[in-house]
């Protein structure tokens, strides 16, 4: 079938769409600390598509395996699927519709699908901040001369490879879910999204994603010596104290959507990290702070050399600040911390302060599941120094 266009996947998705990023890193661990070399700049994706179709849209998929299962695809992204902002009529050259929200490319293909059927596929000539400017004029995409916004979907189309068999389920004869897994080609390099930052490390601000509270595991690289005769003797392997922790993000709407993506993507498998905060209200201040002070008085709950050097995030009226603990004293009952700089405003009882910790993905694979409604991913961290 060498030299024919690559075929079309045009079925809707009817269920949970899964998205899979796959970077390569190399962790080289030593007993201080660790380097990362990032073996592949940009991640493989894998999305996964699961059809509610009957007997004849099964058919078609079948046969649409059968013909072209070893070759390129046309695949449309319904997760990224949008919604134009006015009605379509034939003839049509524009699409309103936000670009940045999606992966729309100029010289791709988008997806219009209508009422949820099968989607047709339109030529994209360019791509402005607004709408879609297309090669040619709508017509046979559209099934009446004229079709209202709220009918319509519009997805990006990128080639792709099937990497798995296409499977279908049939719940009776009619009635069956066809499920087909394509690695596409031609990743995007996404840019990251704007967050605060701290010690040039960007923080992840926004407790709102957090779906679940954080799990949290304690550790130490060691190694037990025992010669079945004596005590078991503890040998540290390595100096680092390790905390890793299982967040899980949820995105609803393009927009959030989009900036998860973002966010994900500048993480680079293992290789980027970024501050955390422990949302866990660590420190409890026993007494309010004036503007310029830079003494905050705490309810004990560590040694004092342990506070020195540690960042921390006050959950201020305004925005989190970040300072970091430069000295710790005894006082009575309490511990005095010292901070890097005064925050430039009054600290009252009751705020909330947490430790930052310093934490990259502690996995490679990225799994994304995107439904109806939101994307949710759940995503392993672990403590680095550096």
């Amino acid at each position: 079938m060498e030299g024919l266009p690559a075929p079309l996947w045009p079925f809707p998705a009817a269920q949970e769409i899964t998205e899979v990023l796959e970077w390569r890193t190399d962790v080289l661990t030593s007993r201080a600390g660790e380097q990362r070399i990032a073996l592949r700049p940009r991640p493989r994706e894998i999305v996964t598509f699961r059809h509610r179709l009957d007997a004849l849209g099964m058919a078609r998929a079948a046969e649409l395996a059968r013909a072209g299962f070893a070759g390129d695809w046309h695949v449309p992204l319904w997760h990224m699927a949008l919604q134009p902002e006015a009605d379509l009529a034939h003839g049509a050259t524009e699409i309103l519709i936000p670009t940045g929200l999606s992966d729309f490319r100029p010289g791709y293909l988008a997806a219009i699908a209508v009422d949820g059927r099968e989607g047709a596929a339109a030529p994209i000539a360019s791509v402005q901040a607004d709408r879609l400017i297309l090669a040619e004029p709508l017509v046979l995409q559209l099934p009446s001369p004229v079709v209202a916004a709220p009918r319509i979907t519009v997805a990006p189309i990128r080639a792709g490879i099937l990497t798995l068999a296409v499977e279908i389920t049939r719940r009776r004869q009619g009635d069956g879910t066809v499920t087909a897994s394509f690695l596409l080609r031609d990743a995007p390099d996404l840019t990251a999204p704007v967050l605060p930052t701290y010690l040039g490390r960007p923080v992840q601000t926004d407790p709102s994603v957090v779906r679940r509270p954080l799990s949290a595991s304690l550790r130490r690289a060691v190694e037990y010596v025992d010669n079945g005769f004596g005590p078991v003797v503890v040998e540290p392997m390595r100096d680092v104290f390790e905390r890793s922790e299982t967040i899980t993000l949820k995105a609803k709407g393009p927009t959030t959507r989009q900036l998860l993506r973002r966010w994900l993507w500048s993480l680079r498998g293992r290789q980027a990290s970024f501050w955390l905060p422990t949302w866990g209200r660590e420190l409890q201040l026993r007494t309010v702070m004036t503007s310029g002070s830079v003494l905050m008085r705490v309810a004990p709950v560590a040694s004092l050399a342990a506070y020195v050097g540690r960042p921390i995030g006050l959950e201020m009226p305004g925005a989190l600040r970040f300072r970091t603990i430069t000295a710790a004293i005894a006082d009575g009952a309490d511990h005095r911390l010292t901070l890097s700089s005064s925050l430039g405003e009054p600290v009252q009882l009751g705020t909330k302060v947490h430790f930052l910790t310093a934490i990259r993905s502690d996995a490679d694979r990225v799994e994304i599941q995107h439904g109806a409604v939101a994307s949710e991913v759940t995503l392993p961290v672990i403590e680095v120094s550096a």
